[in-house]
This record gives structure tokens, sequence and C-alpha cells, in this order.
């Protein structure tokens, strides 16, 4: 498994592999994330902590490198999510918190995929992003992620408000 590039920064902040013992702040976050997500698409929230829960077994279960970044006073700040298929990495998901956003937590978590996929022989990590997420989509552009790879295309859930729409060539699309 790869080592994050470096345990403390000036700011007091360390990023590392999470433990057994990260369990509940991770469910926190993860049920944190999934909220977001879910305000950007006007869904409601998923179902709470147990979800998160199942969410984070499943990770887990498959041996999926989760990093997270801890304060010195030892509160969790973010985490990220990595998937490696061969000598691909996929970001599967990256949360900080609000109040810690802006003071490069998620580059410091960010730089731990780039390098797993490095150490894995590949030249980039993949992510899927919402095409309503400004913050991601201009995190991801600031660190030169300018590539669209794939598209995914799927039918409006019942209730879903599409907010605003993209041309892609000659099709448009809501989004």
């Amino acid at each position: 498994m790869s080592r994050p590039p470096n345990d403390y920064g000036e700011d007091q902040l360390r990023i590392r592999l999470a433990r057994t013992s990260d369990r509940s702040d991770l469910v926190r976050l993860i049920e944190e994330f999934r909220a977001t997500l879910a305000q950007l698409r006007g869904r409601p929230c998923p179902a709470g902590s147990e979800a998160a829960s199942q969410e984070l077994a499943e990770y887990l279960q498959k041996g999926f490198p989760i990093y997270v970044a801890e304060s010195m006073g030892g509160t969790m700040t973010g985490y990220l999510v990595c998937r490696a298929d061969g000598g691909v990495v996929w970001a599967e998901s990256l949360y900080v918190m609000p109040e810690w956003r802006r003071q490069g937590v998620g580059s410091r978590l960010y730089a731990c995929a780039e390098k797993l996929g490095q150490d894995l022989g590949g030249d980039t990590v993949y992510n899927w992003v919402d095409p309503d997420n400004d913050a991601i989509i201009s995190f991801l552009a600031a660190r030169g992620y300018t590539v669209l790879n794939l598209i995914e295309l799927r039918r409006s859930r019942s209730g879903e408000q599409a907010r605003h729409s993209i041309n892609v060539g000659p099709y448009r699309f809501a989004r």
C-alpha cells in the first residue's frame, strides 16, 4: 500500500491511511459528503449513518485505500477513498469539512491518490464528477485535470429538477 507523501505539514495537519479506530469519524464524514452531493441535485439526503456505514464497509471489504486528514488536535477534517484497478486509480470520494476547505487539505489528500497512481505505474487519477459540483471541478482543473474522458447518461429520477444544461457536441443534456 502506498504511503502518503507527507505526514505533517507546516499547518500541523496529518495525512495518513485510515485505521479501524477511525470508523465513527469516517461514517460521519461519508454521511456529510452524501448529503452535500444530494443537495447538488435537489434530492433528499440519503438515509443517515446506516447508509454511510454500509458504504464504508464496502470500501473496506474491497480493500480500497482510505486516506484521512487529521488535525493535531485529533479532529478528522477530511478523507479520500481510492479504487485501484490494475494500474488505474479512481478517486472514489473526496470530502473536506467546510471549515477546513481552501487550506490545502484536499490537495494533500489528493496527492495521496496521485502518488498511489504513480506507484502502480499510472500517470493520472480518474474521477467521476457530478456536473453541478463546481467545487470539485474547479479543484481538479487547478491540478491540471482538463480532459473530459467519459460522460455518464441516465434518465431523470422522480422529482429531480435539472438546474442547468450543457452542450456536448451537437447534443444538449440537463444537469
